[in-house]
């Protein structure tokens, strides 16, 4: 289970004195109970669902790659560079990345089982990749990808 490794991978990382693991991991565990609270005050007792967990930790690696822009914007470069060591530990966690052609592949087949052919479809399309795909591709990248066929 998803929750376990994160927990093991936390202690792993304080034996050896991995600052950068050990800082990754609590951040991964801090988000981890906030939406577990979230979800508990829905009625959600056993908390947030592994889906939603690979869901969370690519939002964590987004997040890190905007904070990698901005301060390589802002001439703060290590700062960039820890933003990036923190996307390592994280991608750790996911599923093996679909690259472009197998994410296109997918979003191809993905509509034409929906039958698919407006824009009003979209929402449908992305749903039905995430609950098929969660952690396995760049759901940005994806919506970029449905919206040029859908709109094409």
């Amino acid at each position: 289970m998803l929750r376990d490794r994160i927990a093991e991978s936390l202690k792993d990382a304080m034996k050896s004195k991995d600052d950068i693991g050990v800082a990754s991991m609590r951040l991964i565990q801090a988000a981890l109970k906030d939406r577990d609270i979230a979800a508990r005050s829905k009625g959600n007792m056993d908390g947030i669902s592994e889906d939603e967990i690979l869901s969370m930790l690519q939002s964590m690696i987004k997040q890190r790659r905007d904070s990698i822009e901005m301060y390589e914007k802002g001439g703060r470069p290590e700062l960039a560079e820890r933003e990036a060591q923190e996307i390592d530990v994280i991608e750790g966690f996911l599923p093996e990345q679909m690259d472009d052609d197998a994410v296109a592949e997918v979003i191809e087949t993905t509509i034409r089982e929906m039958e698919a052919s407006t824009m009003k479809d979209m929402g449908r399309v992305m749903g039905a990749l995430k609950e098929r795909h969660a952690g396995s591709m760049d759901f940005g990248k994806a919506s970029g990808l449905v919206k040029a066929k859908l709109s094409g």
